[in-house]
């Protein structure tokens, strides 16, 4: 099944390509086909963690008491991750074969982690062959693409998924801090970022779907949480986490101030209050300052796109563009434009995947990952929507 909707997809890229160039879609469907090239597995939709495939890998955050048995496949997280870059590409073309494949492989591995066993129902980190545990912040990713998903095809089984899953994020709250979203359901020893910052975008999204002021409270509630306890003041960016001691941790990365631009840029657009857009507008400045490095290609100065982790970054780029919808400031997204350039030429290896930095591989990197090669895809996707000035 896979390859037959690689060869489909070829077809459909040289159609696109020959009327309308755009080297950022080109980019993320030659990606795409070599990540189902390179991480197919066997006959079922599911996919190996990393290239190349290691037989003898283990499975290693299973909840206590589970066998730790050979991890065949990939986590939950990383596969989630193939379901941004087709959601991505299905905005980008419209192409009804991506969404085909999105239900028949996609869709149908991910129901492979998807746990009836527990309530509420939701997607366990591993494949649902023992009680893994379940995370909030990888169910609040799927919310996201599933309602992205209804968003683009008006089609009323994603919007129903979405829906489902936030059930499970939702349980995930309470008042323990103030407010906020836990981490993982069995490990409740942190309220997070990474679970907080997404959880209040997944619910505005969900509220301009369904038009239901509960979800547009949520965001409100979610993004002042966050906003309040983890926001520094001397960069406008987003520590990782507050423990239930009331500890923070004081790491930051670009994905959780990424979700706060874009939770930030949604509540501007649907308040039209102005403080939103300048907090935004603040936090995409100090991401610029932090993650993008100053670089040199020949003679030419440029600002590299690079935390260290590209699937991070990808996420920080969702929140940059919904910020360019609202203030036209170009200014990141050409640096992101450029940084895909330039990754493509020097970031790769032989193979034509990418380690952790998008400029470079590293010797000591072996081992590529699933979650990496999908989320260069989804950006250069989502750049290939985008019209810059």
């Amino acid at each position: 099944m896979k390859i037959i909707h690689i060869l489909t997809a070829a077809t459909l890229l040289c159609a696109v390509a020959c009327n309308r160039p755009n080297p950022n879609l080109e980019r993320a469907e030659q990606m795409r086909a070599t990540l189902y090239t390179l991480y197919d597995v066997d006959e079922t939709p599911l996919l190996a963690e990393n290239h190349p495939i290691d037989p003898a890998a283990r499975a290693t955050y299973l909840a206590e008491g589970t066998d730790n048995q050979v991890n065949r496949y990939s986590y939950l997280w990383p596969y989630s991750g193939t379901l941004s870059m087709l959601s991505a590409l299905y905005e980008a073309t419209g192409s009804e074969e991506h969404l085909k494949f999105i239900d028949s492989d996609v869709i149908a591995g991910l129901d492979q982690y998807f746990d009836t066993t527990r309530e509420p129902n939701a997607y366990s980190s591993y494949i649902t062959v023992g009680e893994s545990d379940r995370f909030y912040d990888d169910n609040i990713w799927l919310v996201i693409d599933f309602v992205d998903l209804y968003h683009s095809s008006g089609e009323k089984r994603y919007l129903e998924r979405a829906e489902q899953t936030w059930r499970f994020v939702e349980s995930g709250r309470d008042d323990v801090l103030g407010d906020g979203i836990y981490w993982c359901e069995q490990k409740k020893h942190s309220k997070n970022a990474c679970s907080n910052a997404p959880a209040s975008v997944a619910a505005l999204k969900l509220y301009k779907a369904t038009k239901n002021e509960a979800y547009l409270t949520a965001g409100k509630e979610l993004y002042a949480w966050c906003y309040a306890t983890l926001h520094d003041e001397e960069d406008d960016l987003f520590f990782d986490n507050m423990s239930l001691t009331g500890r923070i941790s004081r790491a930051k990365y670009s994905y959780n101030s990424g979700q706060m631009i874009e939770a930030g840029a949604m509540l501007y657009d649907l308040t039209g209050e102005e403080r939103f857009l300048k907090q935004a507008q603040a936090t995409a400045a100090g991401c610029y300052e932090r993650w993008f490095k100053p670089m040199k290609d020949g003679e030419q100065e440029f600002r590299m796109m690079e935390s260290g982790d590209v699937w991070f970054d990808a996420v920080m780029l969702r929140g940059l563009i919904a910020l360019y919808e609202q203030d036209e400031n170009d200014t990141y997204l050409q640096a992101v434009n450029r940084s895909l350039d330039y990754a493509w030429s020097m970031g790769r290896d032989e193979h034509g995947l990418f380690g952790k930095f998008l400029s470079h591989r590293r010797e000591e990197d072996k081992r590529s990952w699933l979650l990496t090669q999908a989320a260069y895809a989804e950006m250069s996707a989502r750049m290939a929507k985008v019209n810059l000035q």
